[in-house]
């Protein structure tokens, strides 16, 4: 009778939990009986390890083999414990000293080969590993820079089997050459990517961003924008087809400080077990961008798919931008699923199989037009639609949902003089320069609580802790005792207050803040145009002052 143990971890949604593989010999006729709730590609595992250790020069055990997954309640799933099973086997076989197997925590796949290949989801499984007091792990090398990521855990990246054998038993080491063909895709990296995702879908791809320089006119939308990212306040574009609504919502991701070392931890492991993550990047450091098509389903949204949920659109936005384009068009359930992770920044998914919570703090950009040919109550006219027709569209977008969106912008088709003005606007790296410096404001002046922006910040706190000027507020309690403005409307004006403030380097809100924050939120002109950047008041004065009558914001 031979018994070894080794460990590996199974992912429960963007979690780990750490899992002890068993393997036990008895005399018998030869079989090998896989328990512990595995699924089927899990099952698989049985003739993949056993072609991998054959092919790997050892001897296969012709007895009665059971290997178990313990805890047994927990769903495994995947391939990335083959790697533990043969390894397991190998040391009841005697094969691999089993005191040598303890304390290792394995992850990876074997091909019939013997070859070790990437799985995904190293980073949270190795974190669940570290977690667990675990300081060793055996991973894929193509992953070894992704497991490297976590501190204080010493990682071994192998090749092959035959590989890790020569390791644990402390005889030569055997040079395994790669078999890759020049031109063609590495075929070991075939599962990182999760087939229909593309290859970064949520990431943004190389050096390259799009510049807020390109955008003509505009500038109350783009002084928004600024203080959307300062804040990471949720905004919504409404106008007409070809104004710039989605130019501008391109270009939020770039007004973003990068991602800070936890930040880019949690995306980076979000998107390595969606299957998102771009080989050769192990670790993400700028904010992902998100924008699903209208027609998304629930599932793809807030997480689902077979078995336990995967992670969706508003994970893959963790610590970005999730832009829904064309808004009034997705289904009104749709977008009442994301009040929930709007509020908490994370969302939870429960499902027959299980309940999982998965990270979601985002900045939500939407986008949408005034009716559905987009021509109701712009300058040029001729809309068709009718107003029963405009009401029904105009409630796709629930009044709970738009109750957690902080800026409103009114985007108006940009001016003859304007699109062929030689001169642009401010690039996206001067306006991220004032951007950063906002949030270092914010964060000193949050230093020693939990909240790092405004718009975490709960209202109870901003009218209490952090007080406004004098009498700033006489018009926002106004709108509250009309009914203009909800209590939870009148906590994100204070939270846009902060951030206006922040922008100009003030200490606290003015009037003057607190009323464009009203004017942002209610849609009401309150004649209100606190400066922000160099020469960003006299555009805003200008649009304000040539802004046809009757036109609202």
């Amino acid at each position: 009778m031979g018994f070894a143990r080794t460990c590996s971890v199974a992912l429960v949604g963007v979690e780990g939990v750490v899992v002890e593989v068993q393997a036990d010999l008895e005399p018998g006729v030869a079989a090998f009986t896989l328990v512990g709730l595995p699924d089927k590609s899990l099952i698989e595992s049985r003739d993949r390890v056993r072609a991998a250790v054959v092919n790997s020069g050892a001897e296969w055990p012709q007895k009665k083999l059971t290997v178990g997954l313990s805890p047994a309640s927990v769903p495994k799933s995947g391939s990335g414990f083959d790697l533990a099973v043969a390894c397991a086997v190998l040391g009841a076989a005697e094969r691999l000293d089993p005191r040598e197997l303890t304390d290792l925590m394995m992850i990876g796949e074997l091909g019939l080969d013997g070859r070790v290949r990437p799985v995904r989801g190293v980073l949270p499984a190795v974190l669940a590993a570290a977690d667990a007091g675990y300081r060793q792990v055996v991973v894929p090398e193509r992953t070894a820079a992704e497991a490297s990521l976590v501190p204080g855990i010493s990682v071994l990246g192998v090749r092959s089997l035959r590989q890790l054998i020569a390791v644990l038993a402390d005889e030569p080491v055997p040079d395994e050459e790669e078999p890759t063909e020049e031109g063609r895709p590495d075929p070991l990296l075939a599962g990182l990517v999760v087939p229909g995702t593309g290859i970064s879908a949520g990431l943004p791809r190389g050096d390259h961003a799009p510049d807020l320089a390109d955008v003509a006119g505009q500038h109350t939308a783009r002084r928004a924008l600024e203080v959307a990212a300062a804040g990471r306040h949720h905004i919504f574009f409404k106008g007409p087809p070809g104004a710039g609504k989605t130019l501008l919502a391109e270009r939020l991701p770039g007004l973003l400080p990068p991602l800070s070392p936890k930040e880019s931890l949690e995306v980076t492991a979000v998107h390595s077990v969606a299957g998102t993550l771009p080989p050769g990047q192990p670790l993400v450091h700028r904010p992902p961008y998100c924008a699903p098509h209208h027609s998304a389903t629930m599932a793809s949204l807030v997480g689902g798919g077979p078995g336990l949920p995967r992670p969706g659109a508003v994970s893959l936005a963790h610590h970005g931008v999730l832009f829904l384009d064309e808004a009034a068009e997705c289904s009104p359930t749709v977008l009442d699923a994301l009040r929930q992770p709007l509020e908490s920044g994370h969302v939870i998914v429960a499902r027959a199989a299980g309940m999982l919570r998965m990270p979601a703090r985002f900045l939500l950009a939407l986008a949408a037009n005034p009716c559905p040919c987009g021509r109701h109550g712009t300058t040029i006219g001729g809309c068709e639609c009718r107003p029963s027709t405009i009401r029904r569209y105009r409630s796709r977008l629930s009044g709970p949902l738009m109750d957690r969106v902080d800026l409103r912008i009114a985007v108006e088709p940009v001016a003859r003089s304007e699109l062929i003005a030689l001169g642009g606007g401010e690039t996206t790296a001067t306006v991220a320069a004032r951007v950063r410096a906002a949030r270092e404001r914010a964060e000193a002046r949050l230093a020693g609580t939990p909240w790092h922006t405004n718009s975490e910040v709960p209202g109870h706190e901003l009218r209490t802790r952090w007080q406004v000027h004098p009498g700033a507020l006489a018009q926002a309690e106004s709108d509250l005792e009309c009914g203009l403005l909800t209590a939870r409307g009148l906590d994100r004006v204070l939270r846009v207050a902060w951030t206006a403030a922040d922008l100009a380097g003030r200490d606290r809100p003015t009037k003057e803040d607190v009323n464009w924050a009203l004017e942002l939120r209610t849609g009401v002109r309150r004649g209100a145009v606190p400066p922000i950047g160099p020469g960003t008041a006299d555009n805003a004065r200008e649009t304000a002052t040539t802004r046809p009558p009757g036109k609202g914001r």
